[in-house]
């Protein structure tokens, strides 16, 4: 299995998408998280001048948030060590919004799927107040710690605070470890 995930993912990261990552423009047309509002039936539990939070239409766990950027960013790929302070506020306001559906620290997920396991090409964090609905559901969420070195382990998604840590020691996010 190892070695046709690996496959796949060499497949999908060398096919020419024809759009270059963007980072920081205002809106991408062909992105439905770059125009995020009520009318076309998001619902919407925070927004600010940067961000913008809304309930997850299939959620996976008890309490399921998207919180993404208002400007696009294409994915945690697309971010470098300048974009920590960033991340580190998406985080802060991630626990903020799980405080306030009284989501206890130990039943929190926050984190990122990592390309081209991701749903959606625009950077969104996943809040994600325990249980899981499934088994099935739980693991679309792997976070597995790294080792020798590693921050992470083979997984294709990365907890918030791993990111951090990867944006500091100037490493890319990848599935495999890193």
């Amino acid at each position: 299995m190892f070695n046709s995930l690996q496959r796949f993912y060499h497949a999908v990261r060398s096919t020419d998408h024809n759009q270059k990552p963007v980072k920081g423009t205002k809106i991408k047309e062909s992105c439905r998280f770059c125009d995020v509002s009520v009318s076309p039936g998001f619902d919407i539990v925070h927004e600010d001048d940067i961000f913008v939070a809304f309930r997850d239409r299939n959620p996976s766990s008890m309490h399921h948030i998207q919180l993404i950027t208002k400007k696009h960013i294409d994915s945690v790929q697309s971010l470098s060590k300048a974009d920590i302070e960033l991340v580190k506020s998406i985080e802060r306001i991630g626990h903020v919004i799980l405080d306030s559906l009284d989501v206890p620290p130990h039943q929190r997920r926050l984190g990122f799927h990592i390309p081209p396991f991701n749903s959606v090409q625009h950077l969104h964090l996943h809040l994600q107040g325990l249980p899981y609905k499934s088994l099935a559901r739980r693991m679309k969420y792997p976070v597995v710690q790294g080792g020798k070195g590693s921050v992470k382990g083979f997984s294709w998604f990365v907890d918030v605070s791993q990111l951090i840590e990867l944006l500091e020691r100037r490493r890319c996010v990848r599935v495999v470890p890193c």
